[in-house]
């Protein structure tokens, strides 16, 4: 055994000595932080304020469309103001401790400021103040020399140029992109669709409210419309058939209330919450993570060995270890620079989330409570070293008989192929965890590390959950037999790869 770990020494000390290494270790955690982190920061300030020339012949609906959009403004600086309070106010306890208050008083006379009032006491020496964000959409007056009432056709082809972007708009001195036009002709009551009317499906399909934007991709503005208008063309349908508007909205929001219950949950706590949910499809980024350093570090074990076995060094160490004791020097070496890279990851994704918990970010909390209330990371381990030691007995056996890599991407794809499989039940496995596909592919010795990791939160019958482990377990270690008698022979052997047949005969011998 002294010669196996002086190999796995030399394995692991070679290869975490390349670049790509420090790369893979660094790499992910960047990759775990941005996917939290740039969404927000585009959120905050990589969207840019978005101008609109709003034209109402109606000379109705306007009032409505910017009450609206000064609603979502006000709810955005609202959310902020109370992640400001969250990062900066003091921890004190008791009748002392800030209280922010609900968004219907944010929205009473004082708002912003109001808000900050109350605050100022309660904040930590030396903060920042609080700048409010910018507003996601701002109206731009009508470009100079066209008139309102002109008709939409005329409106239409003098604002071409602006939403083309070939001309800009003036809008409180500066000179800005105008980003959409939103255009209500005067007989828009005319063009209402009502289910009753003859003629719905043609004023269905005419022109309305005109929508004109370059940006198909950003709907938001036009939803925001559409909601606007709507909710006010059935508030005026309500009066119109002589119905109370405010008795209609109340009876619109009575509802009978549905509650998710858990019955594997204890007596008391069987609600289904956030953390539920996330716990039910967590395992699937296991799964993926899994299948992703599986593969990596038995393509960096193949590499390893055709290299070497190319340049003749297997030769010189042969000559001091036996093939046995240099296979599984290999093989304990490469798992430890997988478990080190798996270990960095799982290690810098848990403090990512720490830390962003610690800033009030709900779904990181989340996934922390996840992680530090499951044997998520446990079984992660447990199948990360069985299902690579299958694997690379495979790899190992396929490396000693190849000597290029140009001859083992054959029998890579077929590897490939096989692992493709978990990839492509990873998402319906955890909508039906111990349905018939998911017990059947668990008994595949092959599969079984993939999807009992996706099937572990779901509480899998004890008999697949142990069977399977042990089956896995006796796979390994006959996998490893038969990696072991080929390694011996094809190590050395030069020339075309050996059929099938020829290996399967190798198995068959007795030294």
């Amino acid at each position: 055994m002294k010669y196996v770990f002086l190999i796995a020494w030399r394995e692991y000390a070679e290869n975490a000595k390349t670049k790509g290494f420090w790369i893979g270790i660094l790499l992910v955690p960047l990759i775990i932080f941005g996917s939290i982190q740039i969404p927000i920061w585009l959120q905050k300030k990589g969207t840019p304020t978005r101008y609109y020339v709003l034209v109402d012949q109606s000379e109705t609906l306007a009032p409505i469309i910017e009450s609206r959009l000064e609603r979502a403004q006000q709810r955005r600086v609202f959310d902020a103001l109370n992640d400001y309070a969250r990062k900066n106010t003091t921890s004190d306890a008791g009748t002392n401790r800030f209280t922010p208050p609900s968004f219907e008083q944010f929205t009473s006379p004082g708002g912003e400021a109001a808000y900050l009032e109350k605050l100022q006491p309660h904040l930590k020496p030396g903060v920042p103040a609080f700048k409010s964000p910018r507003p996601d959409f701002q109206r731009a007056p009508i470009p100079s020399g066209l008139r309102a009432d002109s008709d939409i056709e005329t409106i239409v082809e003098r604002l071409r140029p602006y939403l083309r972007g070939e001309k800009r708009i003036e809008v409180d001195g500066q000179s800005v992109s105008l980003s959409a036009a939103i255009l209500i002709p005067g007989d828009i009551e005319k063009k209402i669709v009502r289910p009753q009317d003859r003629n719905a499906r043609a004023a269905k399909n005419a022109n309305g409210i005109e929508y004109w934007s370059g940006n198909l991709a950003d709907t938001q503005l036009r939803e925001e419309v559409e909601r606007a208008v709507n909710g006010e063309i059935r508030q005026r349908e309500y009066l119109l058939r002589g119905l109370d508007a405010t008795a209609v909205r109340e009876v619109e929001q009575t509802y009978a209330p549905i509650a998710s219950l858990n019955p594997k949950k204890e007596a008391g706590q069987e609600a289904v919450k956030n953390v539920d949910i996330i716990k039910q499809w967590a395992p699937s980024a296991f799964v993926y993570l899994l299948w992703v350093s599986i593969f990596a570090i038995a393509q960096m074990l193949l590499t390893n060995i055709i290299e070497e076995k190319s340049n003749r060094i297997i030769e010189v160490l042969l000559s001091s270890v036996t093939p046995g004791e240099l296979m599984m020097g290999k093989l304990f070496g490469i798992a430890a620079v997988g478990l080190t890279m798996v270990g960095s990851w799982i290690l810098a994704t848990v403090t990512i989330l720490t830390w962003k918990a610690g800033a009030a970010t709900a779904m990181a909390g989340q996934l922390l409570v996840v992680l530090h209330s499951s044997s998520l990371i446990p079984m992660f381990g447990v199948y990360f070293v069985f299902g690579y030691l299958i694997y690379a007995a495979s790899i190992l056996a396929l490396g000693s008989v190849c000597n290029t890599l140009k001859e083992a991407q054959s029998y890579m794809g077929v590897i490939t192929m096989m692992m493709m499989v978990p990839l492509m039940t990873m998402t319906f496995i955890p909508k039906d965890p111990n349905g018939p596909l998911a017990r059947i592919l668990s008994w595949i010795p092959i599969y079984t590390p993939f999807i009992m990791m996706n099937r572990v939160m779901a509480d899998p019958p004890w008999f697949d959950l142990i069977g399977t482990t042990i089956l896995l377990i006796v796979t390994a270690a006959g996998a490893l037999w038969m990696a072991g008698k080929v390694f011996r022979i094809g190590i050395l052997r030069t020339g075309q790869p050996p059929k099938l047949l020829e290996m399967l005969r190798w198995l068959r011998r007795k030294n």
